[in-house]
């Protein structure tokens, strides 16, 4: 019996709305078992983003990217190698040669391992370490429900499918965060993230050389650092006024035509978020507030908890 995409949706939406409801997440999960965790966390994010503002965007990113995948929400999977008999989500399409900050969280694990051993989860520290690199850009900071578990496996196959592509279309989105449990709102809000980060030549290239609805000049501007052909990994700033800062320049870009990606643009392009871009180019609070509450309803997408999964020595492995 053939299932409609809006059935699909709808479906996926449901058992991820169910399995949220059931985790055990509390902001106080380690307050006896690791009390120094978030100071621990806090301070290696500072000294990170000190050395490289960049990373706060790539640790938000990665944090994306391991909540969209698999049902079990930000479960970690993204942080597993690949080995001879596992393929993780590393090279997978929207991933490979893309995704930084495995580092970061290596020596944020290794730091809590010494004062906390098999206590804390490589995503419970993804989840604060998320946090802690808006907050040091700028942005808004959040009380983060901890007490998720280690996946023990993970789905190439997932994140080519799941992750939504710089090329989506608005509906695209809107499907991909409703598959999440999420709203359009949500989408709109959570995509104010690319105020601050880098993109590749290869994912705005096509919009910048062939779509519409941009700004002439931007596109003059971007096309000298991206042919249209070769440089795929000639870097771009997501937001062209403030880079590092985590504010909403990048709705004020993108009612100026000056939005990156193609699918940046489309939350701007006489469709059902254009007034909430409006709103958000002009209101920064409100913002910043719609960002935090839409992190905290991504990171309680259908978390692990209880027995299921593990807490991992090593993030970069199973145990």
């Amino acid at each position: 019996m053939a299932v409609s995409v809006e059935s699909f949706v709808k479906l996926c939406c449901l058992f991820c709305l169910v399995a949220t409801s059931s985790g055990q997440l509390s902001p106080a999960f380690y307050s006896r078992s690791c009390p120094t965790l978030q100071t621990i966390v806090r301070q290696t994010m500072r000294t990170t983003v000190l050395r490289d503002p960049r990373m706060g965007a790539s640790l938000l990113r990665l944090f994306f990217h391991d909540c969209f995948v698999n049902c079990t929400g930000c479960d970690a999977s993204v942080l597993l190698d690949d080995t001879a008999t596992f393929t993780g989500e590393k090279n997978a399409g929207p991933n490979a040669n893309s995704l930084r900050g495995f580092d970061v969280i290596d020596t944020i694990k290794t730091a809590v391992e010494m004062l906390c051993p098999g206590t804390v989860s490589c995503a419970d520290i993804l989840a604060l370490a998320a946090r802690d690199g808006v907050a040091l850009l700028g942005g808004p900071s959040w009380t983060v429900a901890l007490g998720r578990r280690d996946a023990t496996t993970a789905s190439q196959s997932a994140a080519n499918s799941n992750l939504p592509g710089p090329g989506s279309s608005l509906s695209q989105l809107i499907a991909a965060f409703a598959a999440k449990g999420l709203n359009a709102s949500d989408m709109t809000a959570l995509y104010g993230a690319h105020t601050i980060g880098q993109a590749r030549c290869v994912n705005f290239r096509s919009h910048i050389y062939n779509d519409a609805n941009v700004d002439t000049g931007f596109a003059s501007q971007r096309q000298r650092n991206c042919p249209s052909s070769g440089g795929d990994n000639n870097l771009a700033p997501l937001d062209v006024q403030t880079a590092n800062t985590f504010d909403n320049a990048y709705y004020r870009n993108l009612i100026a035509f000056r939005g990156l990606l193609h699918s940046d643009q489309e939350l701007f392009n006489n469709g059902t978020q254009d007034a909430l871009v409006q709103q958000y180019s002009t209101n920064a609070g409100a913002f910043a507030a719609d960002f935090a509450a839409a992190m905290v309803r991504m990171g309680n997408i259908s978390p692990l908890t209880g027995s299921r999964g593990e807490i991992r020595s090593n993030c970069r492995r199973v145990n």
